[in-house]
């Protein structure tokens, strides 16, 4: 049985190659020691190579269940954009199907985002995200309906923030994000076509015009599609702020 670093190297290109010209996405790998009497090795050679091959981004492990060629994943770029502005800039094509639109009372957490009491209405518009067809996110935006007459009664609109410059000359000048990981409800998983309890990346923003909490929303994107790109920055120095040069 070929050991070492010969073996591991043979069997690490002979599985990337495997991963990336002959099966598809979703597909699943054999076992661990299927692999091993495949290649004429031990296992712990064949597991290393997968954690490569897992550390590269190119399967999934998942306890219990298998190994799986992974699905390209989408960068998400924290900016200010709509769904539609980001997957069109990104040369992808977007649609979306409307889960909920109208007024609704807003829940206490809800409530406390937008600044409002428990209970007050509020502009609840649910939509299912795709990209090429693929189902991707569940968003959610609440607004106040204050900043936005007559907006329940009136149909869904295509683009959320477009709409809300061009009808009440509201234009999103920036806001606040709250990032974390979660994992998929059975009514989530249904809509995005996974597994409950898979995992999600959950983000919550507050969007504002000025000083103005105008949307609150929560999205849930599928982790085995998406990454978060975070652009970074150090802070700049106080202006008239020199270095202090120290002698040796």
């Amino acid at each position: 049985m070929e050991e070492g670093m010969t073996g591991y190297r043979r069997v690490l290109a002979h599985l990337r190659e495997d991963v990336l010209g002959v099966l598809e996405p979703g597909d699943g790998l054999p076992p661990e020691r299927e692999l091993a009497a495949r290649f004429g090795v031990a296992r712990m050679t064949v597991r290393r190579a997968l954690d490569e091959l897992a550390t590269e981004g190119l399967i999934d492990r998942l306890v219990g269940v298998g190994t799986f060629v992974a699905y390209p994943k989408r960068s998400i770029h924290v900016q200010l954009t709509s769904y539609t502005e980001e997957m069109t800039r990104r040369g992808m094509i977007p649609t979306a199907t409307v889960l909920d639109f109208g007024a609704v009372a807003a829940s206490d957490h809800v409530a406390r985002q937008l600044r409002l009491e428990p209970g007050d209405p509020v502009v609840r518009y649910r939509r299912l995200f795709y990209a090429d067809g693929e189902p991707m996110s569940v968003d959610e935006n609440f607004l106040v309906p204050q900043h936005v007459p007559g907006m329940a009664r009136a149909a869904p609109p295509s683009s959320l923030y477009r709409y809300l410059s061009e009808e009440y000359g509201l234009v999103i000048e920036w806001g606040e994000d709250t990032i974390e990981a979660t994992s998929a409800t059975p009514s989530l998983a249904r809509l995005l076509t996974i597994d409950a309890r898979d995992p999600l990346l959950k983000i919550e923003r507050r969007a504002y015009v000025g000083r103005v909490v105008v949307d609150f929303s929560v999205s849930y994107y599928r982790a085995d599609r998406y990454r978060l790109s975070v652009p970074l920055q150090r802070p700049r120095r106080p202006q008239g702020h020199r270095p202090v040069l120290r002698r040796r």
